[in-house]
C-alpha cells in the first residue's frame, strides 16, 4: 500500500518543475494518455491499458476545455452523451422496453431530465448475480437561475434581470464578476407542433452584479440582501428620457400571455437569435442560469494550479466519467462497470433526477432484468431454480457490489491553518482523499478503506485522508443515501480543492488526471480486490 509519507511528499514536490514542463509539452503536442507512445489517443482503442500507465498531466487541457465549454448541468450531460456515443455506448430510453437490448460485453447509457446520466459497461463474462463496480457523483453546481418572470422594471436606465440563488450562490464572491447566461430552452415547432429542448449559452459576459463604492459606507462582504441588492444589470435603456408620459401601446414580444412576454425583450431576441428562432411565441419556457464566463485555466509559477468556476463538482464527475471511457475491456471481466452522475446534490438530492430518487436502483434492476431475460434457461426456470429477477437475485447483485461516492473535498488551506486537521487535510497534486466522518456523514469505514487502499496499490495511486476537526461542520455527499438504499458496500472519495462554493475555485493541475487514474483503477481492479476478500 502506497501512503503519502513526508518523504514521499518531499520527493514529489521536488519534481513539480519537471511536471510543469511535461504539462506544457503535453498541451502543445498531440495528446497521449498513457506512458507507452504507441497507445492511441481514443479511449475506445486504449481500453487495454492499466491505470499505472496513465499520465495525469495529459488530462489537464481536456479538463480545462470541458469546464469552459460546458457551464451548465444540461451542457455537461450533452457533453457526456456525445463522448459516450463516440465510444460505442448505446442510449436506452426510460420509456422503452430494455428487453433484448442488453448483452454481456455491451455498453449503454441513459439520462433523466437532461441533467443526470448513468453509463455502464457489462463485462463479457457477466453472469446474473454478479456485482457492479460503481462510481457516483453530482454535476450540479451553485448558480443563480432566472426567475419564471425575469423581466423587471428599468431603474435609472438599467435593464435588470430577476434571478434566484440555487443552493448557496449569490454569496459575496459573485460581486463584480463577468457573468453570462446558459441553459436549456423549451421550443415548439410551429410547423410540426412537436416540442423539444435546445441548449444555449452566450459566450460573452452580459450580466454583472455591481458593488457599491466603499465611499458610501455599506460593506459588500456582509449580509447583503440577495433580493434587492444583488440584482444583475444586463443592459441600458434610456428611452424613458425622451418618451411621452402616456402609456406605451407597443405590443408585448411574443404576444400577450406568452412566455416571451414575461422576459426581458432584448434577452428573448438574443436567445432566439442564438437558436435561429423566428417566432418568439414558440419559446414555451426555459431554464437559464448565470455563470462565470472567465475560462478555466492553469496558474501558479509552475502552472501547478487550475483556476475555474464550478469545480464542485464538475471535477470528480468528469474524472469518473473519463475513467469509465478508459476502463479496461477484459475478456474475463464478470462485473458491470458503472458511473452515475446526478443533479440536485447541492439542494438535497430530493428530486427525481437526484440521488435520493430511484434513478440508479431502477437502472440497475432493469439492466439485470434484461440480462436475465437474455439467458433463456435462467428466464424459463426463474421460479424453479430461484435464479430469476426478484429480491433474491437483486440482493445477491447488491451484496456483490461496491460504490465509490465521489465528491470534491477540502484541501489544506495555507492561510486558515486552524481549520486543518493534522494528517487529515489532503494536499493538491498528490492523489484522491478517502473521506471519513465519525458521525456517518460519509460512508467510509475500515473495510472500504482497506479495499480502496488495495486498489491504489494496484493502480500506482496515493490515497490521502480527509477528516474534519471536531469543532467544524461536515458536508454531505450522495454516498450515504445510495449505499443505504441499495445496501452496497461503499466509501467516500474526494479530489481536494480550495475555495469550495466560491464562484471561482482552485485545484491542482494534475488532480483531474490523478482522479481518473484512481477511478479507472477501481473500475478495473474491483473484481480482483473483491476476490481477495472471499473465502
Amino acid at each position: 500500500m502506497v501512503r503519502a509519507t513526508p518523504e514521499y511528499l518531499a520527493a514529489r514536490t521536488s519534481m513539480m518543475s519537471l511536471r510543469a514542463q511535461a504539462l506544457e509539452q503535453s498541451m502543445m503536442a498531440s495528446q497521449t494518455y498513457y506512458s507507452t507512445p504507441q497507445q492511441p489517443v481514443q479511449p475506445v482503442a486504449a481500453n487495454r491499458a492499466n491505470a499505472k500507465d496513465l499520465k495525469p498531466e495529459a488530462f489537464t487541457k481536456p479538463y480545462l476545455e470541458f469546464m469552459t465549454e460546458n457551464p451548465t448541468v444540461f451542457h455537461a450531460v450533452g457533453y457526456f452523451k456525445e463522448k459516450l456515443e463516440k465510444a460505442g455506448y448505446k442510449e436506452l430510453h426510460s420509456r422503452d422496453s430494455w428487453s433484448g437490448k442488453i448483452q454481456p460485453g455491451g455498453k449503454y447509457y441513459t439520462t433523466r431530465n437532461g441533467s443526470s446520466v448513468i453509463a455502464w459497461a457489462v463485462g463479457k463474462a457477466y453472469k446474473p448475480g454478479n456485482g457492479l463496480a460503481m462510481v457516483a457523483g453530482h454535476i450540479d453546481a451553485l448558480t443563480a437561475r432566472l426567475k419564471p418572470i425575469s423581466k423587471k422594471p428599468t431603474h435609472d436606465g438599467y435593464v435588470q434581470l430577476g434571478i434566484a440563488q440555487y443552493a448557496g450562490a449569490l454569496n459575496s464572491t459573485w460581486w463584480d464578476r463577468d457573468l453570462s447566461i446558459g441553459g436549456r430552452v423549451i421550443v415548439k415547432d410551429p410547423e410540426t407542433g412537436k416540442t423539444s429542448s435546445k441548449l444555449v449559452k452566450l459566450d460573452w459576459p452580459i450580466a454583472r452584479i455591481p458593488t457599491l463604492a466603499p465611499h458610501f459606507g455599506i460593506g459588500m462582504t456582509g449580509h447583503n440582501n440577495q433580493e434587492t441588492e444583488m440584482t444583475p444589470i444586463i443592459g441600458l435603456d434610456n428611452s424613458d428620457l425622451d418618451a411621452p408620459s402616456t402609456t406605451s401601446s407597443e405590443k408585448p414580444i411574443g404576444g400577450k400571455g406568452s412566455f416571451a412576454s414575461t422576459q426581458p425583450p432584448k434577452l428573448v431576441k438574443l436567445i432566439a437569435s442564438e437558436l435561429k428562432i423566428e417566432d418568439y411565441s414558440s419559446i414555451l419556457n426555459w431554464e437559464l442560469e448565470l455563470y462565470d464566463s472567465q475560462p478555466a485555466q492553469v496558474g501558479g509559477i509552475d502552472k501547478e494550479f487550475i483556476f475555474a468556476g464550478r469545480i464542485d463538482d464538475k471535477l470528480c464527475s468528469w474524472a469518473a466519467f473519463m475513467a469509465l471511457l478508459h476502463a479496461r475491456d477484459d475478456e474475463d471481466s464478470g462485473v458491470i462497470k458503472l458511473v452515475a452522475l446526478f443533479d440536485d446534490e447541492e439542494i438535497g438530492s430530493l428530486l427525481r433526477q437526484g440521488a435520493r430518487g430511484n434513478f440508479l436502483p431502477i437502472t440497475i434492476e432493469r439492466t439485470v432484468e434484461a440480462l436475465v431475460a437474455n439467458t433463456n434457461t435462467l428466464y424459463q426456470n426463474a421460479f424453479i431454480g430461484g435464479t430469476g429477477l426478484g429480491p433474491g437475485l437483486m440482493g445477491q447483485t447488491y451484496a456483490n457490489s461496491f460504490l465509490v461516492s465521489s465528491d470534491v473535498t477540502h484541501a489544506a488551506h495555507p492561510n486558515f491553518t486552524q481549520t486543518n486537521l493534522t494528517d487529515h487535510s489532503p494536499r493538491l497534486n498528490v492523489g484522491v482523499a478517502l473521506c471519513v466522518d465519525a458521525s456517518a456523514h460519509m460512508t467510509t469505514d475500515s473495510v472500504s478503506m482497506a479495499i480502496l487502499d488495495r486498489v491504489a496499490e494496484l493502480s500506482g495511486c496515493v490515497n490521502q485522508r480527509h477528516m474534519i476537526r471536531n469543532d467544524s461542520r461536515s458536508g454531505g455527499t450522495v454516498g450515504p443515501m445510495l449505499s443505504s438504499a441499495m445496501g452496497v458496500k461503499a466509501a467516500d472519495v474526494g479530489i481536494p480543492q480550495l475555495s469550495m462554493h466560491s464562484i471561482r475555485a482552485t485545484t491542482g493541475s494534475l488532480d483531474p488526471g490523478l482522479g481518473i487514474k484512481f477511478y479507472k483503477g477501481f473500475l478495473d481492479e474491483w473484481e480482483k480486490v473483491d476476490s481477495e476478500w472471499r473465502a
